[in-house]
């Protein structure tokens, strides 16, 4: 097992990676479960799945879970969703000193963070995160959200968990299609700020997305701790640091908007995607190599990510999904940044992208192949 820690200025919190870590719960949590019942936010899914384990563990520890089931996909990182759950939690006398559990992927995360951080100003969660886009990405950082009409993610707050656990088990009962998505963030911190990792994804990818368990307990120990440094670095996104994180995503985020934030695009599928056109578009600027580029969209292909606008079949042009950049939560005082690159690890931030020359450069991408 490995420990990361998010090293946060009286709020630190450890990352715990391995398999078997839900029977351990009761002992890993230790004084935060300090009741005989346990609230458990949960998609349905993954209570399904992994729900009697949980049952079992706080049996031992003679405790009791109470259970709310969480519908899968985005549609549930809803205003009304959030009320419900927000009631629930109230009627269950869940108090500031409390833990809730959330357990499943990235949407109840950010749901069961989100309802935390605002139930009587906020009160504690614990992350277990059964989706490897979870255990590497949402689960850690203390993004908390909802979607709305105008956009994803932009009614939210930053509460970090007071423990995560990633029990590594849980990925086998993943759908190949969601594991490839969970990997598409793994690249992302090779590409961003890691080229030695990213060469290491090169010999062992297959060997992470074949669930191999040192292979995969490698790349997801490596994936937090990076992301453990930048959050430590800047928790709030105000210095620039953190916005490194965004790498794909201001892409990403838009043709997910196009396509209507659905199954037809899974987030990490949107990020890799997104990646892939920050990294022709920095080539397009004479930032980037167009062998480093080309490198990117090998790696894509190689893990069984989409890398080419064309495969999505979207029905609108470059302006329109510039449209949808403009409603990114990243907007300031008129301007969209973006995350680019300078090599392979050199991720920056560049604040004088002109939207119309991106709008542009899509219109190509669209066009081609």
């Amino acid at each position: 097992m490995a420990v990361i820690p998010v090293d946060l200025a009286g709020r630190s919190y450890k990352v715990h990676v391995g398999p078997g870590l839900l029977a351990r719960l009761p002992e890993l949590a230790g004084p935060l479960l300090r009741k005989p019942a346990v609230p458990v936010v949960a998609d349905a899914n993954a209570r399904r799945l992994w729900g009697a384990a949980l049952d079992e563990a706080l049996r031992g520890s003679g405790q009791t879970a109470l259970w709310y089931d969480v519908a899968p996909g985005e549609a549930s990182k809803s205003w009304s969703e959030l009320e419900r759950l927000t009631n629930w939690l109230l009627a269950q006398g869940v108090e500031r000193g409390d833990h809730v559990l959330a357990l499943g992927g990235g949407v109840v995360g950010d749901l069961a963070g989100f309802a935390c951080a605002i139930l009587k100003r906020g009160c504690g969660f614990i992350q277990l995160p059964t989706t490897l886009l979870a255990q590497v990405d949402s689960s850690v950082g203390g993004k908390t959200a909802i979607n709305t009409a105008a956009g994803k993610n932009l009614v939210g707050a930053f509460h970090q968990p007071a423990l995560v656990l990633a029990d590594l088990a849980t990925l086998a009962t993943l759908p190949p299609r969601e594991l490839r998505a969970g990997y598409a963030e793994v690249l992302k911190y090779g590409v961003l700020g890691d080229a030695q990792f990213f060469d290491w994804l090169a010999g062992n990818g297959p060997k992470v997305l074949a669930l191999e368990e040192k292979a995969l307990e490698q790349a997801v120990a490596i994936s937090i701790a990076a992301k453990a440094r930048i959050v430590a670095e800047d928790e709030r996104e105000t210095s620039g640091a953190r916005a490194l994180l965004n790498l794909g995503h201001t892409f990403g985020h838009a043709l997910e908007a196009e396509a209507g934030f659905s199954d037809r695009l899974l987030h990490g599928e949107a990020v890799a995607l997104g990646m892939v056109l920050a990294a022709r578009y920095s080539a397009r600027l004479g930032h980037l190599s167009p062998a480093d580029a080309e490198r990117i969209t090998s790696a894509t292909d190689a893990a069984g990510l989409a890398s080419e606008i064309a495969a999505l079949a979207l029905d609108c042009d470059g302006t329109a999904l510039v449209g949808h950049m403009l409603h990114d939560k990243k907007m300031d005082a008129g301007t969209l940044p973006f995350v680019l690159l300078r090599g392979i690890g050199e991720a920056y931030l560049d604040r004088e992208v002109a939207l119309d020359d991106v709008a542009l450069f899509l219109d190509e991408q669209l066009r081609s192949h």
